[in-house]
This record gives C-alpha cells, structure tokens and sequence, in this order.
C-alpha cells in the first residue's frame, strides 16, 4: 500500500512539473488591434534579477507602418520611448540601435529617405529594411548580408537601420556565449512575415537570450539586436492598453534592478496604423 502511495506521488509530482514547464514557455496573445498582438510570457529560464519575462508585440507590416525616427534628422534632442510615442504619434516605439558618445549617430548604417545619419556600413551584419519602394520586396525585413544581395536591396527601401545579427536566416544562433549579460530590446521576423519587437528587463546573456526566443513557438525567422541596459526601452499605447517597459541591469555598467525611468535615446523605430483604402 505505502509503494503505491509513493507512485501515486511521484506521478503527481511528475505531472505538476510538467504543468509548470509548460506554462513557462506558454504564449497566449492578447489582439490590441487588427494585426497587433501583445504577449508577456515566462522565461523558460529564470534570471538572476527582475521577473523573468519576456514582452513581444507582433505587428502585421501589412496593416501597419514602420517609421524611423532621429533627433538628428528632426533637429532637436533625444527623447524618451515614451515621448517618442506621444510627440510623433506613434502607437509603439523601440530603439533603432545603439548610439554613438554623440548621442546622436547611430552606430551602424542608419537612413530614412533622403536623410543619412551614418552612411557607413559597418562589420555588423544585420540591417532593418522598410519603407519599400517596389512591391518586389517584402514591407518589412531584417536584412542578413552573409546570405542576400546588399547592393540590390539598398536600392529597394527608403529606410535602414544596421545593428548586430543575433539569429541568421538559417536560423542559427550567431552570439558567443558570454559571462556578460543585460537588460535587452531586440527586433525579429517570424515565418509568417509579423514583426516582433521583443524586450527583457530581466538580464541574460545575448546566447541564452537568443536560445529562449529560438525554442518558443514564436517561430522566429531571424533577429537583430537593437540595445541593452537601462537604454533599452519598450513603450505602446493603443486601444487602452499601455505598456512601458524600460530596462536595468548591464555587466559593468549598472548592475541592479533599481532603473524605474525611461532614458532619453536619439533614434527609434515606431509604428503608426496604415489607412487602407
């Protein structure tokens, strides 16, 4: 009786475990909008600060309108996600990319129409490409300069934003592993042609981030890193649902939890609802 006590248990055991693990990696969307949906969802892996979880906002480029947005090129200063967002009208905003000791340049390739904020091409080699000029080309796509044509694409969209390749178009995870770990908002495409704008308060290094989002059902098709630490920000605000996310810890720089405040970022990406006819 008391052996069939114990396999009663360890199966109960078993089962809530399982349950558990399941609910960790578990993604429920919440629509916000015709092709806009919000997740927040548990990390499969715990962090050593913050929550653990992980916020993506899925966006149908179909349906909405990226637009790349520079304090350079708008001839004022940085501002914060938030203000981004209500200043230009923008439902979400993201950072574009890291920024150089300007505050002002980004640190790879960055043009919006006939604006240029850094007309250099780096030895990073992912680059965010929208604003199309031909239907040829997808709306929306995260250009991977090991396995497409550069030349033939920068002719092919108005506006471009280089930052680091994290997944490549083969889906293989392209960051070495690390001891160094952070706070992080990074862009992705999954198989069905969505925009992800994905964010972590809670500090990983850039690998493991990477082997999370590769593992989940968020069918990812490639993803570029954007920014990291307390810049890193997350801001929507649409069909009265609000989110700000805005990140912390950093290795070396600010290793805490302690950041409750959006900081000031020269360059974002932000998205505003196409009118279809």
């Amino acid at each position: 009786m008391k052996n069939v006590l114990y396999v009663v248990i360890a199966v109960i055991i078993g089962c809530l475990l399982l349950s558990s693990r399941f609910i960790e990696g578990e993604i429920i969307w919440k629509e916000i909008d015709e092709g806009l949906y919000y997740t927040t969802y548990n990390a499969p892996i715990k962090s050593s600060h913050s929550d653990s979880k992980i916020d993506v906002l899925k966006i149908s480029s179909k349906l909405y309108n990226f637009n790349l947005l520079s304090a350079k090129e708008k001839g004022g200063s940085s501002k914060t996600a938030k203000d981004w967002s209500k200043q230009e009208n923008q439902i979400a905003v993201i950072n574009a990319g890291m920024y150089m000791a300007d505050h002002a340049t980004n640190v790879g390739y960055m043009k919006n129409f006939n604006f240029v904020n850094n007309g250099r091409l780096n030895s990073d080699n992912t680059v965010a490409a929208f604003n199309r000029k031909t239907d040829s080309v997808p709306e929306f796509q995260i250009i991977d300069l090991t396995c497409q044509d550069w030349d033939v694409l920068k002719t092919q969209y108005n506006s471009f934003s280089q930052s680091i390749r994290m997944m490549d178009c083969n889906q293989k995870n392209r960051w070495s592993q690390q001891s160094k770990k952070w706070s992080m908002v990074v862009i992705g495409k999954d198989k069905e042609d969505n925009v992800l704008f994905i964010f972590s308060r809670s500090p990983y290094s850039v690998h493991d981030f990477i082997d999370i989002l590769s593992k989940s059902s968020l069918n990812l098709h490639n993803l570029m890193y954007l920014e990291g630490g307390p810049e890193a920000s997350f801001y929507l605000n649409h069909n009265k649902t609000t989110i700000e996310k805005m990140g912390s810890y950093e290795t070396g720089f600010n290793e805490n939890d302690n950041n409750n405040q959006f900081w000031r970022i020269p360059n974002v990406i932000g998205i505003s609802k196409k009118v279809i006819d």
